[in-house]
């Protein structure tokens, strides 16, 4: 399956001023700068539909995509370091608990993962915090291109050992990894 039609909805600052679609959202979690909106532009192949940096906390919004008029793909802001106040942090924090939570449209919560490095603290956090809600979820491993041919096999291994959730590669350069993704979302939500 592929993304035929994916448009840019709405910004919304937390979970009460999300608009209702009435269908099924995966939202997309990860550290900042990990390559969620990278992973939205390669996905649908449109390099301008999601914003992109180079500087770590530019979503600062929860972003919502819709998705082949079937689904709502939410960009959430990334966790980790980020260059505004900890007062800030603190309310993304809260904001986004309430929109993971409370959002009862939420089928598939996607963890994003940078594969070029061992797994994170915050990383690890996240995924106890997904584990201790009994949330469903997968991770991505992005940026794969990244990482030498001969160890893609061994990183993805690595990461579905230590995450103990099915893991699938994805690069924004080499899209051949683009249909077993959305062929995975697709399954688990619709």
């Amino acid at each position: 399956m592929i993304v035929k039609k994916a448009k840019f909805i709405t910004s919304s600052p937390n979970l009460a001023l999300c608009p209702e679609f009435g269908m099924p959202e995966i939202a997309l979690l990860g550290r900042s700068n990990v390559g969620k909106s990278s992973f939205i532009n390669g996905i649908t192949n449109n390099s301008k539909l999601a914003k992109t940096s180079n500087k770590p906390g530019k979503t600062r919004l929860i972003n919502l995509f819709e998705f082949n008029k079937k689904y709502i793909v939410a960009d959430l802001p990334g966790y980790g370091y980020a260059n505004v106040s900890k007062k800030m942090q603190d309310e993304w924090q809260k904001n986004l608990e309430e929109y993971l939570l409370n959002r009862d449209t939420l089928r598939l919560y996607v963890q994003f993962i940078d594969s070029r490095h061992e797994i994170q603290k915050n990383d690890l956090m996240m995924q106890e915090w997904l584990e201790f809600h009994n949330l469903k979820s997968v991770v991505i491993a992005t940026k794969i291109d990244l990482t030498p041919k001969s160890k893609i096999l061994s990183t993805v291994n690595t990461l579905k050992k230590t995450t103990k959730r099915d893991v699938l590669p994805f690069s924004t350069v080499d899209k051949r990894y683009n249909d077993a993704i959305i062929d995975y979302i697709e399954a688990a939500i619709l």
